[in-house]
């Protein structure tokens, strides 16, 4: 289920540097090292439900190409119908304000939600996601690395991925992803999500006050996920404090947190790095 900590949190301030191109059928966004070193590999984020132009998904895109040294793709995976920016306001006004101003932000919110979840439950926008995934491995080929980043409506698409899923590239079984990592998945069913038929490493960064992932559930996944045998053995950190959402809308006017969403793509990038081998 998405929760109201989906549609919470914080604006950043900042200019994203990268381009908009047509890839694979979909507008996306391409950031590569502002350096000029070359790409090591490719990160393609499943954004959270604010989508591929929310200015906190673009800015984590450069963070992972600058300290990752990757090219990066954030995709425009929901049609147009992303949560629209305002509605963080709404859900503050809703969670925060007048009791007698609450009927106005619901009604608000729920403009923008009722859009959001109608073109992008997870069975109708998973074909979408899975088919850019599909084009991005036969373009880049077999031994491509390619690896996916997902924020909470991203991080169940990341898991589905993970699940043998291939595609054939010149008559070879090529998987769509050769690693992930997720940052506090909604939608999630546990223990189905991290099942024997992973394929694929996965590493998970979760919020402790997470209201949707209760620490039973963290204590299930971690279980699961970090006895699989090598190379799909998975990873679970648990940041002390945090809610859902931290990865990608930290409030930067609280230092802890912010602290804690910069060990998240810390964790993601020496996630990928390990398994890349670089």
């Amino acid at each position: 289920m998405s929760c109201p900590d989906c549609f919470s949190g914080s604006v950043k301030d900042g200019k994203p540097r990268g381009e908009v191109v047509k890839l694979h059928g979909l507008d996306s966004y391409v950031t590569v090292p502002a350096d000029g070193r070359t790409p090591k590999a490719i990160i393609v984020i499943i954004p959270d439900a604010f989508g591929w132009d929310f200015v906190n998904n673009r800015l984590l895109a450069d963070h992972y190409a600058d300290r990752g040294d990757y090219k990066v793709y954030l995709p425009e995976f929901m049609c147009g119908k992303a949560a629209p920016e305002w509605m963080i306001d709404a859900m503050r006004g809703l969670i925060n304000g007048n009791v007698l101003a609450k009927p106005f932000y619901l009604a608000r919110a729920m403009t923008g939600f009722v859009p959001f979840i109608m073109t992008n439950r997870i069975g109708k926008s998973h074909p979408r996601v899975k088919e850019f995934f599909e084009e991005l491995r036969k373009a880049e080929g077999a031994d491509a690395k390619i690896a996916a980043a997902g924020f909470c409506w991203g991080g169940k698409h990341v898991l589905l991925m993970s699940h043998n899923v291939t595609v054939d590239v010149n008559g070879k079984a090529a998987p769509l992803i050769d690693v992930g990592f997720t940052g506090h998945p909604s939608f999630m069913e546990v223990p189905a999500d991290v099942a024997d038929t992973m394929t694929v490493p996965v590493a998970f960064a979760i919020g402790e006050l997470d209201s949707g992932l209760p620490a039973n559930k963290v204590a299930e996944i971690k279980k699961i996920v970090e006895a699989k045998p090598a190379p799909v053995t998975g990873e679970v950190v648990v940041y002390k404090g945090a809610g859902h959402g931290f990865c990608v809308r930290a409030d930067s006017t609280l230092n802890d947190v912010t602290k804690q969403a910069l060990a998240a793509e810390e964790q993601c990038i020496n996630w990928f790095n390990k398994h890349f081998g670089f």
